[in-house]
């Protein structure tokens, strides 16, 4: 999010376009806000290596909030905005943030998590009532502070929260460096080459700002002195409009996008000029293979793909040629040694599925989480994993298969069932229960529901409803069940643990792969 050059050179150049309302922040103003909160941070006992929270939607201020901790030498945890209270609570206290910053639009979430958790010592809201009890103004509180940088200045980084098997998330920390705000990370020298950015380049934004995808791929931009047109929910027209009026670059999205640009009326597709666009990278989640295709014939060869997780193990990478000539891969590794080991972590021959296990180019840990850390890691501590499963072919490009979890991938967002699991079970009318991802065309998968419902309560169309809506309750939207089937009796194994496959399986069919 570091401006600082092109503020001083090109002051009034934008620096973020909002898509809704076509609000400009210029540079100079983004640099200015940044400096200010980084100022009010410091003012309110933050240091080198402490952490804040940000849980917001898209919006103006979301990467002006980031910004500040990049200067400070700060951690800056942005959360999920679909959070419930308790999910919100759990991050904030996990990541041990003495700050939380909120919109208008959260704040009733966001004041309900905060009863639980005491290490917090200031509120800021967007927006902010005059005599809110939890929350100051945010504008307010930094309107008196300087807009030159703060004397101590030191990068900070972000670190973002990745779910894991047990549905928990887990912090992603990685060494805080000592280097100055406009030093970045050697990754994103890599990823600046990678996705061939530019001075002065458009680059629109159509996921969520909490993302690390987002975050990377928006903070490089601004650093290149770029405009970032920030759209605040995905509309598939709206998207193409916006590549032609603002003549739009380089974007990043998710296929579950394509998916819905590809089913437009052609009228739609056939009348946005979209000549400006040079690279679309896509990720968080595999593309089917036939809109990908489709993508490629519409929008030519400047579609690029990438696999990695936010943990940052190991990172593969193809363009359209390499995708076209090897239909399906997620790339060639470039960043990582990867291994591809059995559930005995021997090496298996090429072709053959296994998990994958990466020599980490970077440290990272799971944020006060020894054992996490450790369940993801080798026994001689070299290796480490996110669970998924896929082969290289004769050529050394990889395929994902499965994974090794049953973690599910919707629309790009990953999903662990066993929250929904366990609320499920808790209902009067649930003996027991499973969640699991079934095909979706357009998510690429949706969570499906299995219940087997207690003596003397008959399946209806009611009672999936009412199990729907007793989930919405209490989990974020994206984690509950788009639907529930129900079945008399689950399989279990001797011990007594759901044994899941052949239930899911039952959705899949005879497909080779996992993963639409």
């Amino acid at each position: 999010m570091f401006t600082r050059s092109t503020a001083q050179e090109h002051p009034d150049r934008p620096a973020i376009s909002m898509a809704s309302n076509g609000q400009v922040i210029t540079h100079a103003e983004h640099e200015a806000g940044a400096n200010r909160l980084a100022h009010a941070l410091r003012r309110h006992g933050l240091q080198k290596g402490d952490h804040y929270a940000l849980f917001m939607e898209n919006n103006n201020k979301f990467l002006e909030i980031c910004a500040a901790g990049e200067r400070s030498g700060l951690f800056y945890t942005p959360i999920n905005s679909y959070l419930t209270a308790d999910e919100l609570a759990y991050i904030i206290q996990n990541s041990q943030s003495k700050v939380l910053i909120v919109s208008k639009a959260k704040r009733d979430i966001a004041a309900a998590a905060l009863e639980q958790c005491p290490n917090v010592t200031l509120g800021i809201m967007i927006d902010a009532e005059e005599n809110d009890p939890v929350f100051v103004d945010y504008v307010n509180l930094i309107a008196h502070e300087p807009t030159e940088p703060i004397a101590d200045e030191n990068l900070g980084i972000a670190m973002l929260y990745s779910s894991g098997t047990t549905g928990r998330p887990k912090g992603i920390l990685r060494p805080m460096p000592d280097s100055s705000p406009d030093s970045p990370l050697p990754l994103w020298g890599f990823l600046d080459n990678l996705w061939k950015y530019e001075d002065g380049m458009t680059y629109l934004s159509p996921a969520p700002l909490y993302h690390s995808a987002p975050q990377a791929a928006v903070g490089l931009s601004l650093r290149r002195g770029g405009t970032v047109v920030v759209m605040e929910n995905f509309d598939p027209e709206q998207y193409l409009m916006l590549v032609e009026k603002y003549k739009v670059t380089h974007s990043q999205l998710v296929p579950t996008m394509f998916s819905r640009m590809l089913k437009l009326p052609e009228d739609i597709k056939n009348k946005y000029d979209l000549s400006s666009l040079k690279v679309a990278v896509h990720a968080a989640a595999p593309c089917p293979v036939p809109v990908k295709e489709k993508m490629i014939e519409w929008w030519g060869p400047i579609i690029e793909e990438y696999y990695g997780a936010t943990e940052g193990l190991g990172f593969a990478a193809c363009d359209s040629a390499q995708w076209l000539a090897h239909v399906g891969t997620v790339g060639k590794v470039l960043i990582g040694e990867l291994h591809i080991l059995d559930d005995d972590m021997n090496p298996l021959p090429q072709g053959e599925p296994g998990t994958l296990w990466f020599k980490a180019a970077t440290a990272f840990s799971y944020f006060n989480d020894v054992e996490k850390t450790k369940e993801s890691t080798s026994a001689d501590g070299v290796l480490t994993t996110v669970g998924d499963v896929g082969y290289l072919d004769a050529d050394g490009y990889l395929f994902l298969t499965d994974r090794a979890t049953f973690m599910i991938i919707s629309g790009g967002v990953n999903i662990y069932p066993q929250e929904s699991e366990n609320l499920l079970i808790t209902h009067p009318k649930v003996a027991d229960a499973a969640v699991f991802g079934v095909p979706n065309v357009d998510l690429g998968e949706e969570v499906k529901g299995v219940v087997q419902l207690m003596p003397g309560i008959e399946a209806s169309g009611a009672i999936e409803r009412e199990l729907i809506d007793f989930c919405n309750e209490h989990l974020a939207r994206q984690k509950c069940p788009r639907s529930i089937d129900f079945v008399t009796e689950f399989p279990r194994l001797p011990t007594g643990k759901l044994y899941k496959k052949p239930l899911r399986d039952k959705y899949w069919g005879d497909k080779k792969s996992r993963i639409v």
